[in-house]
């Protein structure tokens, strides 16, 4: 079966987002003033075939933990649809 995943990705906790801040500093130049912890991240969708969707899950995080994101620094979530 085909799965179409979207997987969204962030820093973890306590890490410095440089661009966040950079567009947030952008931002109050502009007159937004009143934007604050503001975050920059990845948005990753594909799709993907598998037998199951616990075997789709458990290849998602193996990739995600290999390739697509950075374990010490970032974190992630999915969402699976068909």
């Amino acid at each position: 079966m085909q799965y179409q995943v979207k997987m969204y990705v962030s820093y973890k906790d306590g890490i410095l987002d440089p661009v966040g801040k950079t567009t947030a500093a952008a931002l109050a130049s502009l007159g937004y003033s009143n934007v604050g912890a503001l975050a920059v991240g990845k948005y990753i969708t594909f799709a993907i075939d598998a037998p199951s969707e616990d075997r789709a899950r458990a290849q998602i995080k193996e990739m995600a933990d290999k390739l697509l994101t950075n374990p010490v620094i970032e974190q992630y979530r999915f969402e699976l649809g068909h």
